[in-house]
């Protein structure tokens, strides 16, 4: 009974900072800006950016049941995100270097 009320608690931090999170990504999106015009901000791309890997991680992880599938899944799945968002991450900053 307490390793089931010990994986619930842990589920339900993890919908905590993934809200947390959400809540976060949103607040800089240009519909916040009363009107005017959206500038980039590599910063702020580059946090997003982060965020969203660590969401990707987080989701795989709690609520794909990846923590507890045996080590390879565990780091294939790891490998294969930081790929992705590293990816994302190359292609804004390569674009980025042409503006």
């Amino acid at each position: 009974m307490h390793h089931r009320h010990s994986a619930a608690r842990t589920i339900t931090n993890a919908w905590i900072i993934l809200s947390a999170i959400t809540i976060l990504s949103w607040c800089p999106a240009s519909g916040h800006t009363q009107g005017a015009a959206a500038v980039a901000s590599a910063p702020i791309t580059v946090a997003l950016i982060v965020l969203g890997f660590i969401k990707g991680r987080m989701i795989i992880r709690y609520f794909m049941e990846v923590r507890t599938a045996p080590r390879w899944l565990n780091l294939f799945t790891a490998a294969w995100l930081t790929a992705v968002w590293a990816g994302i991450l190359a292609i804004y900053l390569h674009e980025g270097a042409f503006n």
